[in-house]
């Protein structure tokens, strides 16, 4: 139940790029408009998730969720509903902000709720959904698209939110127990709230529009603002922690190393990630001449490899501690690097091997996908006590979402510098510098595991 909340939230993170086509032609949008539509979500969903998180502390996380699942809902039946393209973004920026408050509460109930030992099975679970709802806004929003059940063509990855979202929130109320409340503690930090969501602003939005607008003026003005923004508002939450008050960051939870390392590295596993996504998606598309159906169904191998080794992580982990991350990047690294070899072969449309070489590659770099990002976020939120669940929750997804912005950006960047060598050469070069952000990843684990001996030999000399 909670889960399908993560799968939807990550569904129509990725969906709306295999219905832009043809949303765009239908309601007449722009590149502009379209820019807005598939981005808007991503800001309004990045900016609005640390606040979502602390207003779960604050009045109890099933009531938060359930209001987060309503206003998703209600959202997405909106943006299947448009007639133009200002509601639909209008629409998109409200689904985003649904799900910001929705999904930190996921995480944190895990944290609250479930002891110590059943919390990595718990993130396997969530890893597998998340990577399933991203993959499955390929393969299933192309198969929905193309279907255009009962003439609704691009609608229906939006409409099909509303039977799940009701059956979610019916399930929901009825089971998700009360958490997360503290009493006496119910203001929110406006001023933080609005400084944090300010500050992203300012910095995701170039992030999205500066590739494409040939990075003017106002993007890097927009991004040093962005900075101060932060500035100041890291410095009021200091003084508001003095005063006795509930900041909107809790940047307590920074001074613990392992918390601090897991962040860096789901962010840089994450600007590996949704960069993969997105320059694969138009290597098969634009390279080799995939229809979007056919190209979303190049994900279905990769996402069952995805599962399987989100699920299997637990079990490895418990056997191999943080060992079993590091071979899941070694994993990772190999798929990645077989990847390059690959594609630096093809001529044209033709992969070496076809369709199932480039499908066994994904495959073994999925494989170790799932059994790293499940476990970063169970070794990023092991020492946050249940009181900071929802902030500690929500400071990871957002690390995460500003990694994955900032990966299809830089990343993207080098893919459309090599375009004029063709998508693969183009796909080469990204792929290689991938290959470079998981060793990144693979190194801040290490850093965590020295971390977290260090920690249990002083607390063994206690």
């Amino acid at each position: 139940m909670l889960l399908s909340a993560v799968f939807m939230a990550q569904f129509d993170f990725f969906v709306v790029n295999v219905a832009a086509p043809s949303l765009g032609r239908e309601l007449r949008a722009g590149p502009v408009a379209l820019e807005m539509i598939v981005g808007g979500y991503a800001f309004t969903y990045a900016s609005g998730m640390i606040t979502g998180g602390r207003l779960g502390d604050l009045h109890g996380y099933r009531r938060i969720f359930l209001a987060g699942t309503a206003g998703f809902t209600v959202a997405s039946l909106l943006c299947g509903l448009a007639v133009t393209p200002g509601q639909l973004i209008a629409a998109r920026l409200l689904q985003g902000l649904g799900a910001a408050v929705m999904v930190p509460q996921v995480l944190a109930s895990f944290t609250a709720v479930l002891p110590a030992g059943a919390r990595s099975r718990a993130f396997g679970w969530y890893g597998a959904a998340g990577g399933l709802g991203s993959i499955a806004g390929q393969v299933l929003g192309g198969a929905l698209v193309q279907a255009d059940f009962l003439g609704l063509g691009w609608r229906t990855v939006f409409l099909v939110n509303v039977p799940v979202g009701v059956g979610t929130l019916l399930a929901a109320h009825r089971v998700l127990p009360r958490t997360g409340h503290r009493a006496g503690a119910a203001r929110l930090d406006l001023r933080g709230a609005v400084g944090v969501a300010v500050a992203l602003a300012l910095l995701l939005v170039p992030l999205a529009l500066g590739r494409t607008e040939g990075w003017p003026a106002w993007t890097w003005v927009s991004m040093a603002l962005a900075v101060a923004v932060g500035a100041v508002t890291v410095r009021w939450q200091r003084v508001l922690r003095r005063r006795g008050g509930a900041p909107v960051l809790e940047l307590s939870l920074l001074r613990e190393p392992g918390y601090r390392s897991g962040i860096a590295a789901a962010a840089v596993f994450m600007a590996y990630f949704a960069s993969f996504m997105f320059t694969l998606t138009l290597l098969l598309q634009d390279g080799l001449g995939l229809n979007a159906q056919a190209a979303g169904l190049v994900f279905t191998a990769p996402g069952v490899a995805f599962a399987c080794s989100s699920l299997a992580g637990r079990h490895l982990v418990g056997r191999w501690g943080l060992r079993a991350v590091q071979a899941g990047a070694a994993l990772t690294l190999l798929g990645l690097l077989a990847l390059a070899v690959l594609v630096s072969a093809t001529r044209g449309q033709a992969v070496p091997g076809g369709l199932p070489a480039l499908m066994a590659v994904l495959g073994v770099a999925s494989l170790g996908n799932g059994l790293v990002l499940p476990q970063l976020l169970g070794a990023s939120l092991r020492r946050v006590d249940g009181e900071r669940a929802g902030i500690g929750s929500a400071m990871l997804t957002t690390a995460q979402q500003f990694g994955g912005a900032a990966g299809v950006t830089v990343v993207g960047g080098v893919f459309f510098a090599l375009a004029p060598q063709g998508a693969a050469a183009a796909m080469a070069g990204a792929t290689w510098l991938n290959a470079g952000l998981v060793a990144g990843v693979a190194l801040l684990v290490t850093v965590i595991r020295r971390q977290a001996r260090r920690s249990y030999d002083e607390r063994a000399a206690r």
